[in-house]
This record gives structure tokens, sequence and C-alpha cells, in this order.
């Protein structure tokens, strides 16, 4: 599975993706140490009734530490910074790091330069329209809202008359379960769209009042309600760029739109609510004669009286908004000057790549700047029907397109939705905007990797971000949305992105898209564990090439022992590397870390592989009068964790659990059939109540990878039992082997010795 961007939103978002090839119940070799350690491994099993060392246990951490350890089995991910470190050359030169291609060419890593666009709000300026919009009064109209349009279910009549239809009960039945989500994405996206751009803003907020008005039409008047698709991502600004009320339920299909126009000014600066009523009369005659079938029709007995009264009370409380601030004016929009200044007078020669979260703000922009005289311009959203075309227009290079675009096609200036922000190869740019910033984190991971790519000749990536206004940040709380994200992202995952300039305020956002180490995750965690354990064999041996062959030629049981200082986590005890006794091809590595009293202290292999740390030269002492029997409590440790998450037939991908497992479905497909022989049933007993002699493992083991079909496996299972080399049974001595013993070091607070 090849993902760049794994987590989005919760770390649901890893295990859904891990339960693609990882069995909800399979050994995973680790634990959600974290939550074990909070709750104990008794009241865990109450709770949860999973067994610790199972993706369905992990479901239930909310500890990064957890996460970040169940992923490094998983994630592949080698980060800019630990490519630099350990890849990379150096130009003595310039000092910027490089990879070498195999003809000899340089690839420069560019530095990711964060940079912040303010523009002024003047609550005292009649003429400033952020600074009215982000008052108070705005701000509790829009938190007050009722918005009973997304949340029906919650008006359905106890006993309308006549009672509902089959039908009419179904639809009923699904808007019960949209309401609360709809909601709640309906008020968030007027706090979006009013960061984004107060003529996004003012625009939703017209559309709004307009469908309120389309249904009172239509209960006022007792004509069925035209219910569009009840679905929350058609208000989720990660899945679309269009608000949702943009076209009032009509798609586009090539006609002219039922409430087209709905996003311009009715009339004027004079919004009335005699202007929106002869409006949704007029819409709502549409919907009924052209585009009928596009909707869910419900009639309005099917609610409760109150449904009328609180579409009133919405639509009166947002023409407030609409009256008091009227049309929205782009030649008073600060916001839109501060980028105008930046392509006209801090870049005038240079492409920039701008981005925004809603359509509506690129149409916005695309429309104002041209006015004002900005050229070679274009804008990008979900509903372009050429995204590519423009893309490859604007970064000709790169796409390889530079002999087919004519002289005057190029672009200049992208303006774009997210549309762009994945997929394409924009790095003709070295300049980013984001005129406003997406609540998902990994967007703006995204948008700097459109021009951040290989090929990339400018020595700088300038990412520049127009900070949200005080005002609307009080409300949303978008700083501390962001960085929370980030820092979530970035422990699990290990993002080396950092958002935002440093200010003096200690609870800044971190500097957007800096990769300074230190910022969020500066040790080598940040990799996944095949990774971190490759590259520390590589750096020794690199260091000292004698290593390979001395390591590979040491005994097993090899062991040692260090000074050692207590701390944290991380007591006296010994270290035990071994693998487990299942055979080369079913058998785990496995790390333990038991204390002196032989307690098993994390089976994390990351933090494990952490406390063994110690360079070459560190003198060893004489080990613990304890240490081989603590060795063999580790043992002890592994092998019970084994035992007791594979049960009575053992692990799942053992071929004594796989044979059972095949088998015994096949006895019971073919039961009472010509096949269905007592020796086939008595072998299977077997191996459910006795382990597999070594042997029969190894045979059994070929069958299955070979993908032997069941009849020939049930023959040779029956063969081997009849001939007594299948199991081990009570009266003999058992011939499974122990688990093998790697090496092993003590961790105690001695006096350093020889």
């Amino acid at each position: 599975l090849l993902s760049a961007t794994p987590y989005n939103k919760s770390y649901l978002d890893l295990s859904n993706q891990l339960r693609i090839f990882v069995a909800e119940d399979q050994d995973l070799g680790i634990r959600p140490e974290r939550l074990l350690r909070q709750l104990g491994e008794v009241e865990f099993s109450r709770r949860h009734q999973a067994s610790p060392r199972t993706l369905a246990a992990f479901d239930q951490s909310e500890y990064a530490d957890d996460w970040r350890d169940l992923m490094r089995l998983y994630l592949v991910r080698r980060t800019r910074s630990f490519i630099q470190e350990n890849y990379a050359e150096t130009d003595p030169e310039t000092g910027r790091k490089f990879l070498k291609y195999e003809d000899g060419r340089k690839s420069f890593f560019p530095e990711r330069v964060p940079r912040t666009v303010k523009f002024a709000i003047d609550e005292s300026d009649p003429l400033d329209q952020y600074a009215h919009l982000y008052a108070q009064d705005v701000v509790d109209a829009v938190n007050a809202l009722h918005l009973p349009r997304y949340g029906l279910g919650n008006y359905i009549a106890d006993a309308p008359a006549p009672p509902p239809t089959a039908t009419e009960e179904r639809r009923l039945q699904d808007l019960s379960r949209a309401g609360r989500r709809l909601m709640g994405f309906c008020r968030t996206n007027l706090f979006k769209r009013l960061e984004s751009s107060g003529a996004a803003f003012i625009q939703s907020v017209e559309r709004h009042v307009l469908r309120n008005f389309v249904f009172l039409h239509a209960i006022r008047n007792d004509l069925p309600l035209p219910l569009g698709t009840q679905d929350a991502e058609l208000l989720d600004s990660r899945f679309t760029d269009e608000d949702e009320a943009g076209s009032l339920g009509i798609e586009d299909d090539g006609e002219e739109q039922a409430g087209e126009g709905a996003g311009a000014t009715l009339a004027g600066d004079a919004f009335t609510a005699a202007d929106f009523e002869a409006r949704a009369a007029e819409i709502y005659r549409e919907y009924e004669s052209r585009y009928q079938s596009r909707f869910t029709w419900l009639r309005p007995s099917l609610f409760r009286k109150d449904l009328e009264a609180k579409l009133q009370a919405d639509a009166t409380a947002l023409l407030r908004i609409l009256q008091a601030h009227g049309a929205w004016d782009p030649e008073h929009d600060a916001k839109l000057d501060a980028l105008q200044t930046l392509l006209t007078e801090t870049f005038p020669g240079k492409k920039v790549l701008v981005f925004s979260q809603f359509a509506d703000t690129v149409r916005y922009l695309e429309r104002e700047l041209a006015d004002r005289g900005v050229t070679a311009l274009a804008g990008v959203t979900g509903d372009s029907p050429d995204p590519t075309g423009l893309a490859q227009r604007f970064s000709p290079v790169s796409n390889e397109r530079r002999d087919h675009i004519r002289p005057g096609q190029e672009l200049r200036v992208l303006i774009a939705t997210d549309v762009l922000s994945e997929g394409q190869n924009l790095q003709d740019c070295s300049v980013v905007v984001n005129y406003d910033l997406p609540w998902a984190i990994i967007r703006l991971i995204q948008r700097a990797g459109r021009v951040d790519r290989i090929g990339q000749r400018a020595e700088e990536i300038l990412c520049h971000s127009f900070l949200p206004a005080e005002g609307v940040e009080r409300v949303i709380k978008l700083r501390k949305r962001v960085r929370t994200r980030l820092e979530e992202n970035a422990e699990v995952v290990g993002a080396d992105e950092a958002f935002f300039e440093d200010e003096a305020d200690p609870q800044a956002i971190h500097n957007l898209y800096s990769e300074r180490s230190g910022t969020l995750d500066d040790d080598e965690g940040e990799v996944d564990l095949a990774s971190h354990a490759y590259q520390i064999w590589k750096n020794a041996t690199n260091a000292d090439p004698s290593l390979e062959k001395i390591v590979a030629n040491l005994p097993d049981l090899v062991h040692s022992s260090r000074r050692h200082q207590p701390i944290g986590q991380r007591p006296e005890g010994v270290l035990v590397f071994t693998r487990t006794a299942d055979g080369d091809d079913d058998g785990n590595d496995s790390l333990a870390y038991v204390d002196k009293d032989g307690r098993s202290i994390t089976e994390s292999q990351i933090e494990i592989l952490a406390a063994a740390e110690c360079r070459r030269d560190t003198p060893a002492q004489p080990h613990h009068e304890r240490h081989h029997d603590l060795v063999t409590e580790g043992i002890a440790h592994i092998v019970r964790e084994e035992k007791r998450l594979g049960g009575q037939l053992g692990r799942t991908t053992s071929a004594r659990f796989r044979t059972y497992d095949r088998l015994k479905r096949y006895a019971d497909g073919i039961r009472g059939q010509l096949f269905d022989t007592e020796p086939l049933r008595r072998a299977i007993d077997a191996i459910y109540r006795y382990p597999l002699r070594q042997s029969a493992a190894d045979t059994l083991n070929r069958q299955l990878r070979s993908g032997i079909a069941d009849m020939q496996l049930a023959e040779i299972v029956i063969s081997l039992h009849e001939e007594d080399r299948l199991c081990i049974t009570g009266e003999e001595e058992t011939e499974t082997r122990e688990p093998r013993i790697i090496c092993s070091i003590g961790l105690f607070a001695g006096e350093e010795g020889a």
C-alpha cells in the first residue's frame, strides 16, 4: 500500500489502512505500552476483551507513542532530514546538501523558508470590511444558528397525519442519521469561509438565506420540501472546494442551473426579505418543472410546526448580517490588496502558486486580480475542465511541455484549490502562497510538495501564509487546531514540517514549512523501524568496515554488560535479542527488556534499541551475577506472550494453526459426503490437541506455501497421522526447539571494568 499521507484526522486513519492486509487479531509482536501502563493489563482485558498484541488493542489507545511504535513496523518513511543526514553529500563551496544521480548530475535540496503575510484590520475604519465581519455580533449570530435544514431529523413530527408511507418512512430514517454532523459542518464552514475571504463568506450567507426561503415557500404553500443529498462530504472542505449551496442543490450538467446567480448580490446593497421571497418562489418552480428528479421530496406535514419558525429565525439573523455589512466591495479588501502587492511588487517577474480551500475564493481572486492588471493569470478549481492543462501551462519545463506551449500561453500566476495539491509537477515555481489555511494539516504539506520536488532548481522555496485575523482566530481557534494536528501527525508518522514563523507569543504556531531540526521530531525515531535499524548498521560498518566480518562471525549466546544510569522508563536490567521457536519461516525476531526482578519493561522495539545504544569504545563491565537468570526471564516472557496470543493452536501464521483452520473448514463443508472419513476427523483432532512434530511442520509449511488444494492437504495430513509422524503426543519427549538466543546485554549501575 503506497500513501504519502497516511494520517489525516485520527489514529483510526492508520488502523483502517493496516486492516487492508493485517487481521484485527493478528499477533503484531508489540503492544500499546503507554495504554497498558495507564490501565494495567487486567483492567485493559476487562474493558476491551482484546489480546494486547493486536490491532484491536491499538485501536483503544490515544497515545502517540503507541501508534509510533506500531507504525514503525509497517511504515517505510525516510524523511528529508534523514536522507540529508545519511545519504546526501555536501557541496564544499555552498554547504548545500545534494544527491548525485548515476550520470553525475546533482540534485540539491531547496531550503523551505517560511513567510507570513499580514493585512491591517482597523475596527475604527467604517470601510474596513474584515474588521466588521470579524466582530462579535457576527460570531454570535453564526454560533446561534439553528440550521434546521441540516438537522431535519430533529423536526420529524411524532404523529403526522396522514402517517408516512413506507417510502417516506425510509427517507425520514435517513434524515435522522444525518443530522448533527451536517449541522456541525455547516457552522464550521461558515467560519472557514470567513477566514478565507469576506467575499466567499457573504456569498455563502446569501445562499444560505435563499435556501431557507425556498423551504419557507414550500411550507407556507403546503408544497413538498426539496431535500438535497444528505451527505456530510458535501459540506466538508476536505472533499470538495465548492459551496454546498452554490448551485442550490443543482449539479452542473452543462445546462443553465436553477438558482443561477444565487452567489451574486440580489439587489445591490439592499438585502430584503421580499427580494429573497420572490427569488425563492422562482427557484422552487424550476425545481418542480426541470429538476424534480434531482431531489428527494417530503411533505411538510411530516415535520413539526417549529421547523418554519427556526428557518425564519436563521434567515432573519443572517439577513441582519447582510443588511449591516452590504455587498462585498473588492476595492476595500485589505487581504486582496496584500496579495496584489505580493504578486506585483514583491515577486513581479516570478511564478507564484496561490492556494485557497474554496472555489469561490479562487474565482473571486482570479476575477479581481485580472481587473487590477495582473496578467498571465488563471484559476483552477474542481469544476475546471482541464486542471492538468493549466498546470502544464504554468510549469511547462517540469512537465516536459515547453515545446507545446505557444507564446502568450504560459502562465505566471496560478490560483488553485487543493485540486492541484496532489499529483502535479509545478517545480517551475518556487513561491507558494496560502491565501487561507486548510484545517487538514496534510494539505499544507501537499501544497509545498507540488514545487519542492526533484528538478527544482531554486535554492529556496518561499512559503507565504496569510495570518488569520485575531477576531476570527478567537472563534475557530485555528492556530490551536493546526498546531495540535501538526504535532499528532509528526509524532505518529514523523513529519518534518513546521508551521508559521516564530513570534514572541509562546503559543504561536510552528514555522510554516521550516525543517529545522529539533522543532518536533529531532530524534531518529521519525523514520520506520527497519530503516532506523539498518542505518545504525550501515553507519557503523561505513565507519569501520571490519565490523561487518566481526559481527557476522559472532556466535549465538554472546553477552556483554555496560554501565547504566537508570532514567525514566529505563531501569537496570537485561536486553535480549532472540528468534522465537517457530522455525525460520514462522519465527519472529524479538527484543525483550526485563528489569532486575525479571519484570518486562517494554515491548517497544524502538525503545529497546534506544536503551542498547552505546559507542564502540564504551568499556565493558563484568556481567551481573543474575545476568543469565534475567535472560531466561526475558525469553520466558516472549514465549508466554507467544502462547497467550496464539492460544491452543499457536500463532495464526503457524503451520499448525493454518492447517487446522483449512482442514476444519474443509471437513465441515464435506460433512456426510464421500471424503468425510473418520481418519480425517481423527487427524484434525490430533492437530488441535497436540503440537506438530518439527518435520511435519516443515512439510506442511512447504505445501501451504505452494498453494496446495484442501483435498491434497487432507491426504498428506492423514498419511502423516497414520504413520505417527504428525504430532507429538503426551507420552513422547518433545522435540520442539527452544527460542534461539542471539545475544544479550546487561545494563547495571556498577563500576566500569574490563
